[in-house]
């Protein structure tokens, strides 16, 4: 199968794994179930993604892409540390909130092995973490935020974007964020992390 069919392919199976996983929950979703919904063969699934949570380790991988790439294509340009937070805010928030990485937490956390805990922390806090870093980074150099840790200074801003919000999504407590809500949010981020670190 050429690449481009095939990764159009994956992601119709991915997409498909993710309707059956909001429907039945982890433990209810099996690779025959995300096969049907997809119409594709168990075979099929069994050889590209290994088994169960090598699809989900996919999907979450997949989930996490935007705001990675987001980020890296970002830190190639010469803008400035604020503005490319701004941009960032919205889009991570959404990403945090959205119904499929609330059906990745929720499966996350029926997973006794821990095994898509740890996918899940990989391919997002682990892979966009450093990539804030930087942005953090170029901020001090910028002379507009001042802190010791740039650790400790990306730890805040994403306590102040996202707060409780992912939490109270994943527990059912709080509706999809709008696109407007976001950026409001974003902006209040910014605006209280300058406040503080400014």
């Amino acid at each position: 199968m050429r690449k481009e069919k095939r990764s159009l392919r994956q992601r119709q199976i991915e997409d498909a794994a993710c309707e059956v996983l909001e429907a039945k929950g982890y433990g209810g979703t099996s690779m025959r179930d995300i096969a049907k919904q997809a119409r594709a063969s168990n075979e099929t699934l069994y050889r590209w993604y290994g088994d169960k949570q090598g699809l989900f380790q996919a999907l979450v991988a997949r989930n996490a892409e935007e705001v990675k790439d987001h980020l890296a294509s970002e830190l190639e340009t010469d803008h400035d540390a604020l503005s490319i937070l701004r941009t960032l805010g919205p889009k991570l928030l959404t990403l945090l909130t959205g119904d499929r990485a609330v059906a990745l937490n929720r499966a996350a956390a029926a997973d006794s092995s821990g095994e898509l805990g740890a996918a899940l922390s990989k391919a997002g806090r682990e892979a966009v973490f450093p990539l804030l870093e930087q942005v953090f980074l170029r901020a001090r150099e910028e002379g507009v935020l001042n802190f010791e840790h740039s650790g400790e200074a990306v730890a805040l801003y994403l306590d102040l974007l996202i707060g409780d919000q992912q939490v109270r999504r994943v527990i059912g407590r709080l509706p999809s964020p709008s696109k407007t809500f976001c950026q409001e949010r974003s902006e209040r981020a910014v605006k209280l992390l300058c406040k503080l670190l400014g």
